[in-house]
C-alpha cells in the first residue's frame, strides 16, 4: 500500500501514531535482544574486575605492613647499634 493512500484514508495523525508505535516496538525489541545481553555480560565482567581490584588492594595493604615492619626493625637495629657504640 502506498503511503499517500494510507494518508488519504486514515489521515496524518493516525498514520503518524502507527509509525511511532512501530518505531517504539522496534526500539524495544532491539534493546531487549541486543543491548540487554551485552549489558549483563559487562556487568559480570565489572564484578570480576572489582573483585580483582579489592584483592590487589588487600595485597598492597599487606605488603605495606610488611615494609613498615622491616623498616621498624631496621630503625631498631640502628638505634641498638648506636646505643652499643655509645656505651663503649
Amino acid at each position: 500500500m502506498d503511503v499517500i493512500a494510507i494518508l488519504a484514508e486514515f489521515g496524518f495523525a493516525i498514520t503518524a501514531v502507527i509509525g511511532l508505535a512501530y518505531f517504539i516496538w522496534w526500539i524495544w525489541n532491539f534493546v531487549s535482544e541486543k543491548i540487554d545481553p551485552k549489558i549483563e555480560e559487562m556487568h559480570i565482567q565489572l564484578i570480576r574486575v572489582i573483585d580483582q581490584v579489592r584483592m590487589l588492594d588487600n595485597d598492597l595493604i599487606r605488603l605495606q605492613e610488611k615494609v613498615n615492619v622491616v623498616l621498624e626493625y631496621k630503625e631498631n637495629e640502628k638505634k641498638k647499634k648506636e646505643e652499643d657504640d655509645e656505651s663503649l
